[in-house]
């Protein structure tokens, strides 16, 4: 395998990730970052050495594709805190005016 192989796996397994947040499908997203992160183990296993255009190329794409992935799990999370928050009556995010005791 190459480093492009590997890269190209990398890429593959991010656009499954980004499908399956955008379904909430948890089983698929499990089965793509475990997907992804071998394909990053197989490109950290193939060496340093010197990148040409494609691979930088590959690199940029699948950096892209990580930041996208980041921003989906980003705005899950703020849609479970914010839900949470009603539930629990904290419709305020977190505020609490000061209580004084007065002797």
């Amino acid at each position: 395998m190459t480093r492009r192989d590997a890269l190209i796996r990398v890429i593959e397994a991010l656009h499954r990730e980004i499908a399956a947040l955008k379904v909430n499908d948890v089983a698929a997203l499990e089965r793509a970052t475990t997907e992804k992160l071998a394909a990053i183990e197989e490109v950290a296993a193939l060496g340093t050495g010197p990148a040409g255009p494609e691979l930088r190329e590959l690199a940029d794409e699948a950096n892209r594709l990580n930041e996208t992935c980041r921003i989906y799990v980003n705005l899950m999370a703020a849609n479970v805190r914010r839900r949470l928050q009603t539930l629990t009556g904290d419709a305020g995010m977190g505020y609490r005016p000061a209580m004084r005791a007065y002797a």
